[in-house]
């Protein structure tokens, strides 16, 4: 009766374990861009100060076109 009750605990958490597990991350359509590779863009159109910040933010952001 033991091993009976033993093996339907481990059944139990067993499961549990395997319904808790998160399903993988799928790759987003729009991946983020780099930092370097805002960075890039933002050389490319002289952005200096507070505009190059902000370029910079969007872009890492998505919010630029490419």
């Amino acid at each position: 009766m033991r091993l009976i009750s033993a093996l339907a605990a481990i059944a139990l958490a067993a499961s549990g374990a395997a319904a808790a597990a998160d399903p993988p991350a799928t790759p987003s359509a729009n991946p983020v861009p780099s930092l370097k590779a805002c960075n890039k863009k933002a050389d490319a159109k002289n952005l200096t100060g507070p505009a190059r910040a902000q370029f910079v933010k969007d872009c890492r952001a998505g919010k630029t076109s490419s």
